[in-house]
């Protein structure tokens, strides 16, 4: 099945920015819609933005939208998130994951894994003085 794997993470200053990759093997990332998700300590899962599966629409929460971009480059099958103007708030484990076309319909609401099937192991994303 679809194996998905995040990097990118760090430590960066509030202000800061970094790029996170999802690089899919096993099957190509051509048919996903791919979002990208955040877990901080004791808070749940929430979504952060999504793209589909033709990468012509993308949705993110209100919270990110100004500074972060998710973009796609099925040639490479490679998921980004560029996250610019960081936020200690953002400090987070960021997972990239994999659902149906249409998932990003529901990027942001409850029961994710329902919509979105697999998922990677989740990069540390730390922002901190």
């Amino acid at each position: 099945q679809l194996q998905l794997v995040e990097s990118g993470g760090g430590l960066v200053q509030p202000g800061g920015s970094l790029r996170l990759s999802c690089t899919a093997s096993v099957f190509t990332i051509d048919y996903y819609a791919i979002g990208w998700f955040r877990q901080a300590p004791v808070k749940e899962r929430e979504g952060v933005s999504c793209i589909t599966s033709s990468g012509g629409s993308t949705n993110a929460y209100d919270s990110v939208k100004g500074r972060f971009t998710i973009s796609r480059d099925n040639a490479k099958n490679t998921v980004y998130l560029q996250m610019n103007s960081l936020k200690p708030e953002d400090t987070a484990v960021y997972y990239c994951a994999a659902g149906w076309p249409s998932a990003c319909t529901y990027y942001s609401g409850s029961n994710l894994k329902d919509y979105f099937g697999s998922w990677g192991q989740g990069t540390q994303v730390t922002v901190s003085s």
